[in-house]
């Protein structure tokens, strides 16, 4: 009767070069980093302190076009026609690229006098504007 002999099976192997190389990088940019220290620490500087801290500059209030149901156009009380928005639209974009620009429109009135403002900051390439709207009395 022949007798069973045991086979022995390859073992699997775990294949460490990729771990190698992630711990080579590790080691390359935790080395880079503390040389970008150690040139900040150079200088002995002695900044001063303030009480309070405030940015220098502001964000401008957003910009607030009332369309009237006649197609009137006014921007702070004042009337404008759409060359004259356009540009102050394209003033206001130059000294501040993310400027806002409300627009409020008359319920009832023309659509077409939205899209000829909204067309106007298009031009004016004026990415963040918003539509005023109110909710129903009644609706929750």
């Amino acid at each position: 009767m022949p007798l069973k002999t045991v086979q022995i099976q390859d073992e699997s192997q775990i294949n460490l070069t990729p771990m190698i190389d992630i711990v080579f990088l590790l080691i390359i940019f935790f080395m880079v980093g503390t040389q970008f220290t150690q040139l900040e620490h150079q200088y002995d500087i002695q900044l001063p302190t303030v009480s309070q801290a405030q940015p220098l500059t502001s964000l401008p209030d957003e910009i607030i076009i009332n369309i009237r149901g006649d197609g009137i156009i006014l921007v702070d009380n004042q009337v404008r026609t759409l060359n004259e928005l356009e540009q102050l639209l394209q003033t206001a974009k130059s000294s501040f690229s993310d400027q806002v620009v409300l627009i409020r429109g008359q319920g009832r009135g023309p659509y077409q006098h939205i899209m000829d403002v909204l067309d106007v900051c298009r031009r004016a390439k004026i990415n963040h504007i918003s539509l005023a709207n109110r909710l129903k009395s009644g609706d929750k």
